[in-house]
């Protein structure tokens, strides 16, 4: 049993992670288990089965020290107990609970996506789908600072959703767009559920489709679920998604979902706002200059809004800039974001009514960091004859290194 628990610690040292209650009493006990302080580690299983019965993981752990005392066993779980695909989830389960909370987090280093937040947004989620982990950050005067993070299940096909029924969790950027109650819904989804708002439209551009992604609690006979169980949902246990409900803002929170969240130290995140920054400050000016040939060059040749490829918006913007006489442009609740590696990949299958441009954009990759971003703002705009406040959505692409507007929404 001790070499077992070792294997699950990794040969951990004192944990480290603020993680939630059920995760330290698991840990806790493995770690006990470890150092042979058995008394101890039967007390912390019996308060947690006692809090949680119906946590099978702990429950498994706990039957497992119980057969310890007449025989030794070599793997987690009873091979007489459930069937070997069940106890490789609850293995898979163990592993990164515990990984949770002894692979000490790079303090130093946030997540690369989050460039500057908007300062109505108190929280932003990002979803670490290779370690089963939801983090929580608190926009404190700009500055993200994680306060909380807790062990989620993903889709069973794992990340990088594509279409309805694969089995995927999406990655990309959203926002939680509304809140389910238990009253609305089956026992299946626990507490409630948050819904998300995928597909956004950088998704549908792309032919991702689907529906019915949230983040939801389980049922009632069921603690938590395997690392990789859901259809696509990112599923909690009951009591973890109660705590995380007090950082949402419906309607307002972002959530990032990522393979694998890359973490940068906070000089790096400066410099990628600052280049970011400067080019969309650029693309303000030269709007404001009523040069349209300066204001479509920070366009992409695969640029679309609604119905207009670039093109049109083109010839509109010639048409419009010629009567103005002046043009102010000022930004307000500014948000940068960078997308997950890979969620900004073109799909090589082309959609209905495509053009060449379009077909272009769906077949480039747009993964690698730092060159695929999220920008959301509020437009102030004002002209000698019109005056208008638009809250835009605007993805930006880095092609032969500046970075372009390859597509925008009005909402």
């Amino acid at each position: 049993m001790r070499r077992l628990v070792f294997a699950l610690l990794f040969a951990a040292p004192a944990l480290h992670a603020a993680g939630l209650d059920a995760d330290r009493q698991l840990a806790n006990s493995l770690l006990a288990i470890s150092q042979s302080r058995i008394p101890e580690a039967h007390s912390a299983l019996d308060q947690l089965t006692q809090q949680h019965p119906n946590f099978r993981l702990a429950q498994l752990v706990k039957g497992d020290l119980l057969l310890a005392r007449a025989q030794p066993l070599q793997t987690l779980g009873n091979p007489g107990g459930a069937g070997s695909a069940d106890l490789e989830q609850l293995r898979d389960e163990a592993r990164q609970r515990v990984r949770a909370l002894t692979d000490s987090l790079p303090n130093d280093k946030v997540p690369a996506y989050l460039l500057a937040l908007d300062n109505n947004d108190r929280h932003v989620l990002v979803v670490d789908a290779s370690r089963s982990r939801l983090y929580v950050y608190a926009n404190r005067a700009g500055t993200p600072v994680r306060v909380a993070d807790f062990y989620v299940t993903i889709g069973k096909a794992g990340a990088g959703k594509q279409r309805e029924g694969d089995n995927r969790t999406p990655t990309g950027i959203y926002t939680i767009s509304g809140f389910k109650s238990p009253r609305e819904l089956t026992d299946f989804y626990g507490s409630g559920a948050f819904t998300l708002s995928y597909p956004n439209e950088w998704d549908t551009r792309q032919g991702r489709n689907g529906h019915g992604i949230w983040i939801h609690g389980s049922p009632s006979d069921t603690y938590s679920r395997s690392p990789r169980a859901s259809e696509g949902c990112v599923v909690l246990a009951n009591d973890d998604l109660g705590r995380l409900g007090q950082y949402i803002q419906t309607g307002k929170t972002p959530v990032i979902i990522a393979e694998q969240i890359e973490w940068v130290a906070p000089d790096t995140l400066d410099a990628r706002r600052s280049d970011l920054a400067g080019a969309i400050d650029r693309w303000r000016q030269d709007w404001e200059s009523r040069d349209a040939a300066r204001l479509l060059s920070h366009y992409s040749a695969s640029f679309r809004t609604g119905s207009q490829d670039v093109r049109a918006f083109g010839a509109n913007k010639h048409k419009v800039n010629a009567a103005k006489s002046w043009i102010k442009v000022g930004l307000d609740n500014v948000s940068l974001m960078l997308y997950p590696q890979g969620a900004g990949r073109g799909s090589k299958d082309a959609a209905p009514g495509d053009t060449p441009s379009d077909k272009a954009s769906r077949t480039t990759h747009y993964p690698e960091r730092p060159d695929f971003a999220l920008v959301s703002f509020v437009q102030n705009y004002q002209s000698n004859n019109l005056s208008d406040r638009t809250v835009k959505r605007q993805f930006w692409s880095r092609e032969n290194g500046r970075w372009k507007i390859i597509h925008e929404t009005s909402l």
